[in-house]
């Protein structure tokens, strides 16, 4: 059988720019392949196609290309040996030149105390590759095509089950919708609700500028609901009449971001109930519900209503942020409306990613690893409680019950200074003034919010001990 490019060589992208003349030609392709050679396009050794298959390819002479490898072999650019085809020569190349990338003022912080993150160390790499390898074994062939907008059924049904067990939500696989990542459900549910002619959605004082942000770009303003002891204040819930009546809300009941506090069960009810009353929709953002410290996790709001109460989750606390994998658990009335905006959108996971959680979430692996992380977190909440009762006796942490993350609270007028402070020790860490809504009335309450979920293993003691240098 006759040699084909195919097989022997690479594919190959030529701008001859030949003439009409047999000479134009081979000067056309003679220069190209220079110009790929030192341009570093042909790597030192790669092997080329034979004369005869290059010929076919470009629809010119095997002589023609003969000639120009001969020309290329003389200048030194080639090399050709019998039994080893045409070669690039082995010799140094200079890479293209790239653009320097701009440097950081004041370089990459030495510790990051910052919330939203998990310690991505801690990834279980082995139980991973042992579910993905298991989970492609057993994958169906439609598996790889372009499948359900929903999701994997086998992820569905695994997270309709473990979501039930562990955050007490009633979910059904037919009402479940994976998407990549939270921000990919939220941004769904934006487009979804300006669709059906909402104009505002109620927020919490504190939260997430890029959360409020993409619910901006769907059309639809933020207004915030003001926040206590017990939590957002749903006595505030509603409001306006007409175009202009408020019929959603965005929640985080679990553990609020960044103040850290459960809603109040008679908040809880209250919510629901207005929903029920108004028509309205809330989007609890469950966002790492399965980190509670000093007592049973708080369920889910959802539970409660599973009508009127749209259930947004990731796997970005429990496990990574770069998995891109979030679900949607949705009234029977927003599922379909939700599955067009994603259709139209043409916004997806991976199949093999969704199939590898199903396998990790059904073996029991998920379960393993969650406990392992609530040790691991729990132990760094003491050690920075303990830590600061020691070094920052005019500091006190609070939301320490549950999450990746404590509210640091200062002495008044300090809060600028101390994250300077830390800018200086190359310590990342933010403000509670950075997750203020722009329109809150709340008066402004000093405070950092440290995430001790981010440092790797290693480096906690060294981040707490340059948290306690810049604290008062």
């Amino acid at each position: 059988m006759g040699e084909s490019w195919a097989t022997l060589g690479v594919d190959l992208h030529l701008e001859t720019g030949g003439g009409a003349s047999r000479g134009g030609v081979r000067k056309g392709l003679t220069d190209a392949l220079r110009e790929a050679v030192r341009g570093g396009r042909l790597a030192p050794g790669t092997r080329l196609p034979s004369s005869r298959s290059l010929a076919v390819d470009l629809g010119i002479a095997r002589n023609t290309v003969a000639d120009a490898y001969a020309d290329l072999v003389a200048e030194g650019w080639l090399t050709a040996r019998q039994g080893s085809g045409t070669r690039v020569t082995e010799r140094a190349v200079a890479p293209p030149v790239r653009a320097a990338r701009p440097r950081r003022k004041g370089g990459a912080p030495t510790y990051d105390l910052t919330p939203g993150s998990p310690d991505l160390s801690a990834f279980p790499r082995a139980e991973w590759l042992k579910a993905a390898r298991r989970a492609l074994a057993a994958a169906p062939n439609d598996a790889l095509g372009y499948g359900d907008p929903r999701g994997r059924v086998e992820l569905r049904e695994a997270l309709a089950g473990y979501l039930a067990r562990a955050r007490g939500v009633r979910a059904d696989p037919d009402r479940i919708v994976i998407t990549a990542g939270f921000v990919h459900g939220l941004s769904l549910m934006g487009r979804v609700l300006r669709a059906r002619g909402l104009r505002q959605v109620q927020v919490e004082s504190y939260g997430l500028d890029i959360h409020w942000n993409l619910l901006h770009r769907a059309g639809l303003r933020t207004t915030p609901l003001a926040h206590d002891q017990l939590g957002t204040r749903t006595d505030g819930l509603g409001g306006g009449a007409g175009v202009n009546a408020v019929k959603a809300v965005l929640l985080t009941p679990a553990h609020q971001f960044p103040m850290g506090v459960p809603l109040h069960p008679d908040r809880r009810a209250a919510a629901v109930d207005w929903a029920r009353r108004e028509g309205g929709v809330i989007l609890e953002d469950d966002y790492d519900g399965e980190f509670r410290y000093d007592r049973q996790p708080v369920g889910a709001l959802q539970g409660l209503d599973p009508e009127r109460v749209v259930y947004l989750g990731t796997a970005s606390k429990s496990l990574a942020p770069g998995l891109r994998l979030g679900w949607l658990v949705l009234p029977s009335g927003l599922r379909d409306e939700v599955l067009g905006e994603k259709d139209a959108a043409g916004v997806s996971c991976g199949a093999l990613d969704q199939l590898t959680l199903a396998e990790f979430l059904t073996s029991g692996a998920y379960d393993r690893h969650v406990r392992a992380a609530r040790l691991r977190y729990r132990r760094r909440r003491d050690h920075l409680v303990a830590a600061l009762a020691e070094r920052a006796p005019d500091t006190h942490a609070t939301g320490i019950a549950a999450g990746l993350h404590a509210l640091v609270e200062l002495p008044p007028g300090t809060e600028q200074s101390v994250v300077q402070a830390a800018n200086w020790e190359r310590l990342a860490v933010q403000g509670l003034s950075r997750f203020r809504h722009p329109l809150s009335t709340e008066r402004p309450g000093d405070a950092l919010v440290v995430g001790y979920g981010t440092p790797a293993e290693h480096a906690w003691a060294g981040a707490l001990e340059a948290l306690c240098r810049v604290l008062p």
